[in-house]
């Protein structure tokens, strides 16, 4: 059987941090992830699934906006 990873819960300055570096660069590579897991305190990995879910979330409010823009424009033309 595969053994899950426990969760990671981030402090409110862990992810003040994480959240400020995201507003940098959606993509962080290899040597800037390993800069913010050492400034956050986990590990490089953990720095990379954060992103990848923040990305997801990111994408997903871009998609909503879209739509609720499209929503408003359409019905006062």
């Amino acid at each position: 059987p595969v053994k899950k990873k426990s969760r990671t819960f981030y402090s409110a300055e862990q992810l003040e941090e994480l959240e400020k570096m995201f507003q940098e660069d959606h993509y962080p590579d290899n040597e800037k992830r390993r800069e913010i897991a050492t400034v956050v305190g986990v590990t490089p990995q953990r720095i990379m699934v954060w992103f990848q879910n923040r990305r997801a979330k990111w994408r997903k409010t871009e998609k909503l906006n879209v739509k609720g823009n499209k929503k408003y424009s359409t019905s006062t033309a």
